[in-house]
């Protein structure tokens, strides 16, 4: 089960680029359920994640980097590039703060995990977080990756304004 709150962040800490990152390139290829397939560095993944936005469930299945490129032929819509920042300090959950580039270069979330949906209806984001948009289905990856150029600065433009 995966339980997750995301937001968007317009101004990430100063030092955010000295925490572990990873580049990361995903595709879709269906989004109801959720089929994606994704490179995180030099590891491959297939991943199937059901209906939700704060709680789903979320399966993911190492790939090879061949059955990878087979399957990114076979993906719709726009391949998402981003680089994963890994923000860990002291007892607070994880943030995984996602910069994008591309067609999305500005855009920037931050996503924290959790064990349960009561931890994470009670965390308090730190003040650097902007704008939660984890009920809004419209700044789901997968929704992201269906947009045309147009669609993707107008969305851009509402969520840091």
């Amino acid at each position: 089960m995966e339980i997750e709150r995301k937001f968007i962040v317009k101004a990430p800490p100063k030092n955010y680029k000295e925490y572990p990152h990873k580049e990361i390139e995903q595709s879709y290829l269906f989004r109801e359920p959720v089929l994606r397939i994704r490179r995180y560095g030099e590891d491959y993944f297939f991943t199937y994640k059901s209906k939700g936005l704060l709680s789903r469930q979320e399966e993911e299945f190492s790939i090879s980097k061949e059955d990878y490129e087979k399957l990114l032929e076979k993906s719709t819509g726009t391949i998402l590039s981003k680089t994963r920042y890994i923000i860990k300090k002291d007892n607070a959950p994880t943030i995984e703060l996602d910069v994008f580039q591309g067609e999305f270069s500005g855009l920037i979330f931050a996503e924290v995990e959790f064990s349960s949906e009561e931890e994470a209806n009670s965390y308090l984001p730190p003040s650097w977080f902007y704008k939660e948009v984890t009920f809004d289905a419209s700044f789901s990856n997968s929704n992201l990756s269906t947009l045309t150029k147009e669609e993707i600065k107008k969305l851009m433009r509402e969520a840091i304004d």
